[in-house]
């Protein structure tokens, strides 16, 4: 049957073809090996090609003889055991690294997918709209087929020059040097999360809810990024951050602080800093200076930021700052650090805050 002796595609249908050709287009080609055929053209054993094809965030049928992977999927694996046979990673630690990528990959697609999809949809739109007749699969195929391959050639090149960017700025960070790898780093750690959040997404839509969202990610980024720190993580409501100054960690709390007390409408923050010790691994931190800032945000007071002593001690010979120690707060399993408020100095203060 040629392509006019079609019938024009349905809703459902569309969905369909769409689906089928973002697989081709993206992945490579059709699926057409098994698990077993993959790892006999990677050279690697099947336990192991599961194992980090699972660590990348991908599904792995537990029937070794189902079809499921491309050509794209082994030369991304190829690629994948190259770097780890070249010592760039050691081979005790390629599924901590493989699941950090897919993690990585998994929260950028998400957003990705959406503006594809609203791309692919509007110029199917335009193309039902300009048509004497409805367009039929094969149409439909070679138009989502041009959309995504521009796209994602653009989106390629896009994420190599970034990434390289970010690669260039992480390494000019004592934290992630590679001779440091596996060290403890003295660094500030924060997390800032909005009050009263889970109350709020029952009260306002969705057009709402993301607009506040976005303003949240968007602002949080430029504000840390401004002060040389850098984003951990983003959950939802809350973002952990790091610097590796002590007042360019207060500086991040303190506008942040100052930009949502502008929002008349969003909710405030709370934020808690901690100086010490840290681990990083995988671009995340570990340690109980994460732990004491963690507990430092859900102890404090909406629209203030608090710190522990040791914070507070390297910048308490700035006049940038000031200080307000809170007797009454405890926190759990960190009984002999003094906590403050940090505040900006009292000529710049808002009065009405205390």
């Amino acid at each position: 049957m040629t392509p006019s002796d079609q019938a024009p595609a349905s809703g459902t249908d569309v969905l369909s073809v769409i689906q089928s050709q973002l697989e081709n287009a993206l992945l490579g080609g059709p699926l057409r090996y098994t698990l077993t055929e993959v790892a006999d053209l990677c050279g690697l054993e099947p336990a192991r090609v599961r194992r980090l094809w699972e660590a990348l965030g991908l599904t792995v049928d537990p029937d070794p003889d189902v079809v499921m992977f491309t050509d794209g999927d082994v030369e991304a694996l190829r690629a994948l055991s190259s770097i780890i046979a070249s010592g760039a990673i050691d081979e005790r630690l390629e599924v901590p690294a493989a699941r950090s990528i897919g993690q990585s990959m998994s929260r950028l697609t998400e957003w990705q997918l959406t503006l594809l999809n609203t791309h692919v949809f509007t110029r199917l739109a335009a193309a039902y709209e300009e048509a004497a007749t409805p367009p039929q699969e094969e149409e439909i195929r070679e138009l989502v087929d041009h959309i995504i391959r521009r796209t994602t050639d653009l989106a390629e090149n896009l994420q190599g020059h970034i990434w390289r960017r970010h690669l260039v700025a992480t390494t000019s960070r004592s934290a992630a040097r590679p001779h440091d790898a596996g060290e403890l780093h003295e660094l500030v750690v924060g997390f800032a999360d909005m009050v009263g959040y889970t109350r709020l997404t029952r009260q306002i839509d969705a057009a709402a809810l993301s607009e506040l969202l976005d303003y949240f990610e968007s602002e949080v980024s430029d504000v840390i990024a401004r002060h040389n720190g850098w984003v951990i993580k983003t959950v939802g409501d809350e973002v952990m951050f790091a610097a590796e100054r002590p007042v360019d960690a207060a500086r991040i709390a303190l506008d942040l602080q100052d930009s949502f007390a502008a929002q008349k409408d969003y909710p405030d923050l709370r934020i808690g800093l901690a100086w010490g010790q840290a681990l990083p691994r995988f671009g995340d931190l570990f340690g109980s200076v994460v732990n004491i800032a963690a507990r430092l945000t859900g102890a404090a007071r909406p629209g203030t930021v608090l710190v522990d002593e040791n914070l507070a001690d390297a910048l308490s010979g700035s006049d940038e700052f000031r200080f307000q120690i809170v007797r009454t707060l405890r926190l759990r399993d960190f009984h002999h650090s003094r906590l403050y408020v940090l505040r900006r100095p009292r000529n710049t203060d808002d009065e009405a805050s205390g």
